[in-house]
């Protein structure tokens, strides 16, 4: 099987990309649904991050407020990476065991989407890293409409290393600032050199 991992910065089109690689067939898990996953009400992770940053972080229904953590983390340094210790390993405990099953069923191509992969580390588990990427101020215009501020997108940017540092690492670089046909046409392309090596 042969493994890919799928990075770039916040908005940039990585869940384009997975998208596409599925409906070519390929086996694809996304680390923020994973992360979704690993917070459900009851989960140990759950437990931790109430008792790390408080009760408060609970809707009536016992759920995390997500918005509420998020801006708690990324306006405090030190908190956000309290917050990676209790969820980050989970997350490659969830992603590493998929890839094992699928290894387990011969699939022929696997991908991971992962933010950090770098932050964290992850490249070597992966033969190919493709770094899905555009401008910044794409990017921009990108989260404004999804409704962020910009201070939340300077805090996303500042958690994250430089998009180009990641497109400098990564072996691949699908640039989606074009037409969705050009995004495609640079997967398929990027696919069919790398499953015929």
């Amino acid at each position: 099987m042969k493994v890919m991992g799928l990075t770039g910065g916040v908005g940039m089109g990585k869940s384009t990309v997975a998208h596409l690689l599925q409906a070519r067939g390929h086996a694809v898990v996304d680390t923020d649904v994973l992360a979704r996953q690993i917070v459900r009400p009851g989960t140990p992770a759950l437990t931790e991050i109430v008792a790390a940053f408080g009760p408060e972080l609970l809707d009536d229904a016992g759920g995390l407020r997500r918005e509420a953590l998020a801006r708690l983390v990324f306006a405090d340094t030190a908190a956000r990476k309290r917050l990676e210790a209790i969820t980050h390993p989970r997350i490659r405990e969830l992603w590493q065991t998929q890839l094992r099953a699928w290894q387990a069923e011969s699939r022929a191509v696997a991908a991971v989407v992962i933010p950090l992969l770098y932050e964290t580390q992850a490249a070597s588990a992966f033969d190919v890293v493709v770094c899905v990427a555009c401008s910044l101020a794409t990017q921009e215009q990108r989260l404004i409409a999804r409704g962020w501020s910009r201070e939340q997108i300077e805090q996303r940017r500042a958690a994250q290393f430089p998009v180009q540092e990641k497109m400098e690492r990564a072996n691949y670089v699908i640039w989606t600032e074009g037409l969705p046909r050009h995004t495609e046409a640079q997967l398929d392309r990027l696919l069919s050199g790398w499953l015929a090596a």
